[in-house]
């Protein structure tokens, strides 16, 4: 990877260098009591392939970033959805020394209904949570606690989940550096309670067409931020937005 723009740790690398291991984690350091998101797109601003997933648009140096977020996060946060279309597993070890072993994996359900790839303990990977609301009703979190355990059930909010009591749910238990990988709706609500602090986007080079979603879909967001690091490695171009400084 060559570096292009870096408003972040301009000791680090300057416009021009090739990033070696040590410097990529330097560049993307994750500060505690900080919700970051990792999304990737095409050039036209796809959110996925013509399969729906992820998967099929990513390259090899989106996917180095992406276990670098990992690594560096306390916990991963993301949809209900997204997670079972795209079969999430718990996370595994880190690939370099974290303050934990594993990260935690953090869904956002509104029915409080955990997805099928994640209700089986795996004592080797990270913990999972459920983050969901009251009005999921008591039979459902019920079967949720009874997969989980009672104090892996994080309920906030009535008709919707509190998306910001959550947040602070997860940093009184020492998760508070927030990887949110969406999806698109949890990724736009996210933004629009102005939880995010900074979007890590991957843009590949390939014009998709047909009639995927955006990164964000749903709730407005008008959420301005800034570019602060670009780098580039065989046409793929990843970006780390931050917030405006106040």
């Amino acid at each position: 990877m060559r570096v292009l723009l870096n408003d972040l740790v301009p000791e680090a690398a300057a416009p021009g260098a090739t990033v070696s291991d040590g410097t990529l984690a330097a560049l993307y350091a994750h500060p505690e009591h900080r919700t970051r998101a990792n999304m990737v797109a095409t050039l036209d601003g796809a959110g996925a392939g013509t399969d729906g997933l992820t998967g099929s648009i990513n390259t090899s140096a989106d996917r180095e970033v992406y276990t670098l977020l990992r690594d560096l996060a306390d916990v991963v946060l993301v949809g209900a959805g997204t997670a079972r279309a795209e079969d999430y597993g718990r996370p595994g070890p880190r690939t370099r020394p974290g303050r934990t072993r594993c990260p935690e994996l953090a869904v956002v359900s509104r029915s409080a209904a955990v997805p099928p790839s994640l209700a089986e303990a795996a004592p080797d990977r990270g913990g999972v949570l459920l983050i969901t609301r009251r009005g999921a009703g008591e039979a459902a979190l019920v079967r949720a606690r009874d997969l989980l355990g009672a104090d892996r059930v994080l309920v906030h909010g009535d008709a919707e989940v509190d998306l910001a009591a959550a947040v602070a749910d997860l940093a009184a238990r020492g998760l508070s550096r927030v990887l949110c990988e969406g999806g698109p709706s949890l990724l736009a609500d996210m933004a629009a309670a102005g939880l995010l602090d900074e979007l890590c986007l991957t843009t590949v080079p390939l014009l998709a067409g047909g009639d995927a979603h955006r990164i964000a879909v749903g709730a407005p967001a008008g959420l301005e931020l800034v570019p602060r690091l670009i780098l580039e490695s065989e046409g793929t171009l990843l970006h780390r937005f931050t917030r405006p400084a106040s």
